[in-house]
Parts: structure tokens; C-alpha cells; sequence
């Protein structure tokens, strides 16, 4: 791991934190509280008013963080050269950028203008599909990534033609709002991907993906920078700005390695929260009954009387493996 990376990490991390405070602040100013609906936890109704929309703290420790190694490997390789993947990493920013530019929409509509619902899931599908395709397409279109050709873990390289490219964008799609259902529980989302991106960042030093390995350090930084104030109690929450944005990381790391099979195992938690809310809608419509208590699964956790930091645990060690499993199979493929 190179001294580059490790200043990634702590840039991210010391932006997060320091302009949190301003930001929580601001926030409060502007009245920017989180809504708890009739329908959640009852228990959840102490966190009504907290102010949303942190994301935005980690949103500038990571983004401005992977600036600097952005600039920095620009002027070593002498420009935008395809040997340091500047474009696909400077796509795959502006791609988690849009997605979150979505999630701040969907706050401000519910939070300023006191919708509750905010966008409706049509407008999201259309805006996400949108991003995706043009992300996909400037991958292709750089040259710099072959996008029939992709890495699969344990199997190696494997070419799906054009079936790759509705598979990918219903895929990035998926994961992103995976990612912002597991928001649900003071620290989770962030904790769960501070393990993601500890998994990326060991993939990017064994692939040798060495701007990819800063990038994975600035997401792990900010994400660790944001749990100072969203651990349980919660300061504040990120809100589908934050979530959203984390969405978009995830995937487009993946991507940017030329390797898009990761996504299915390092988002795997993330995965099984948004499969617990498809089971639930399909059985319920099925048979009138109910698989989980609450769905996402997080909040059929709780009602079984298991507590926010257990369950921030369990499912962070659930990620765990999926993370582990990943990088067996990036070690078996080497």
C-alpha cells in the first residue's frame, strides 16, 4: 500500500470530521430533521427532528480527497493517461456525485418542501437508469475498458457480449438502492461500508490498481470520519444524500478494477436488506402474511428485541465474510 493511500484516508477523514460540526450545525439552522414515519419502530420516534443530510460531510472529505490523488497522478503519468484508469475513476466520482445529487432531490422535497414521500420510485428509476447508462457508456467510449470483457471472482475473465449491458445498469441500479434501504439504523449503513471499502482497498492492492486503492482509502476514511457523529446515539443521519452517494462508490469501484462481478459479493449485506423488502412485498401480496416482523431485515431484528449495536455488529460481520470470500476469489483468479 502505497504512502498516497494512506494520505487519502486520513484527508477524508479529518475533512469529514472537522466540517461535521459546522455542517450538523447548519443543518439545524435550516431545520433539516429527519421524519420518522407512523410505520417505523415506535422506538424510533426519539430520533424525529435529527438533523439529515450529513452525507454531505463525507461526501467532501471523499470527493476532495481523491482529488489530490487525482491531481497527483495526472501530473505524474503527464495527463489523463489510460495507464493510471484516471478516466474510469474520474467517471466513477462524477457517477456517485449524480446518484447522490438524486438522494439530495429526494431529501429536500421530503425534508424542505415537507413531502414526505419525496420523488416518487418511477422518477428515481428513471433518473438512476440514466446515470448508469451514461456511465457505462463513457467506460466504453474511453477505450480505456473493454465492458464485454469482465472479471468474475474464482472464474476469471468472462465476455457476456451485449447482455452486459442491461446486466450492468440493472445491477448498479440495485446495489445503490440496496445501500440506502440499509440506512436505517443509527451507524449501520456507514459501519457496513467502512468494511466494503476495506475489502475493495485490499482487491486494488492486489490487482495492483494502485489510484483505485487511494479512492477505496478516501471512501473508508470519510465513512469512519461520519460514524464520530452517526454511532449510536446519532448525531445526525446522511440521509439519501449520503446513502445514495455510497451507492454509487460502491459500485462504481468495482467497475473502475474492470472487475463489475465484485459488486455481487462486496455489496452482499446490502443485497440481503434489499432481498428482505422484495420477499416481504412478494409474500405479502401473495398471501396476506408477513415473512419478517419489519422489513428491511435490519427492523425484524429490532422487533425481536436485538439492539441498534447488535445488529450494526452482526450484519458488519455478515459483510465480513462476503468481503473475505471476495478477496479469496481475486487471490484464486490471480
Amino acid at each position: 500500500m502505497s504512502m498516497m493511500t494512506l494520505i487519502c484516508a486520513i484527508i477524508s477523514f479529518c475533512i469529514t470530521v472537522f466540517s461535521g460540526k459546522y455542517i450538523i450545525k447548519k443543518l439545524q439552522l435550516l431545520n433539516f430533521g429527519q421524519t420518522i414515519y407512523e410505520e417505523g419502530p415506535s422506538w424510533h420516534k426519539g430520533k424525529n427532528g435529527t438533523p439529515t443530510m450529513g452525507g454531505i460531510m463525507f461526501i467532501l472529505g471523499i470527493v476532495l480527497s481523491s482529488l489530490v490523488v487525482i491531481i497527483f497522478y495526472a501530473v505524474r503519468y503527464g495527463g489523463f493517461s489510460a495507464g493510471a484508469d484516471l478516466v474510469p475513476i474520474i467517471a466513477g466520482i462524477l457517477t456517485a456525485l449524480g446518484f447522490s445529487l438524486i438522494g439530495f432531490i429526494d431529501d429536500y422535497i421530503k425534508v424542505v418542501k415537507k413531502r414526505n414521500l419525496g420523488l416518487t420510485a418511477i422518477q428515481k428509476l428513471i433518473f438512476q437508469f440514466l446515470i448508469a447508462g451514461v456511465f457505462i457508456y463513457t467506460l466504453e467510449f474511453s477505450g480505456v475498458i473493454d465492458t464485454s470483457e469482465i472479471l468474475l471472482p474464482f472464474f476469471g475473465e468472462v465476455n457476456l457480449g451485449w447482455v452486459y449491458y442491461p446486466i450492468a445498469a440493472v445491477s448498479i441500479v440495485f446495489i445503490v438502492n440496496a445501500v440506502n434501504l440499509t440506512d436505517g439504523l443509527d451507524g449501520l449503513a456507514a459501519s457496513v461500508t467502512s468494511v466494503c471499502s476495506i475489502g475493495y482497498l485490499v482487491i486494488a492492492v492486489l490487482l495492483e490498481k494502485t489510484l483505485t486503492a487511494s479512492v477505496s482509502a478516501a471512501l473508508l476514511g470519510g465513512v469512519l470520519g461520519f460514524l464520530v457523529y452517526n454511532r449510536y446515539p446519532a448525531k445526525v443521519f446522511m440521509g439519501d444524500t449520503g446513502s445514495m452517494f455510497l451507492g454509487g462508490m460502491v459500485v462504481v469501484l468495482a467497475f473502475t478494477m474492470r472487475y463489475p462481478g465484485l459488486i455481487f459479493l462486496m455489496g452482499g449485506l446490502y443485497i440481503i436488506e434489499a432481498l428482505s423488502v422484495c420477499l416481504q412485498v412478494f409474500w405479502y401480496k401473495l398471501t396476506k402474511t408477513r415473512i419478517f416482523l419489519m422489513s428491511p431485515i435490519h427492523h425484524h431484528y429490532e422487533k425481536k428485541g436485538y439492539s441498534e449495536n447488535k445488529i450494526v455488529k452482526l450484519f458488519s460481520a455478515i459483510e465480513l465474510i462476503f468481503v473475505i470470500v471476495a478477496v479469496l476469489g481475486t487471490v484464486i483468479r490471480i
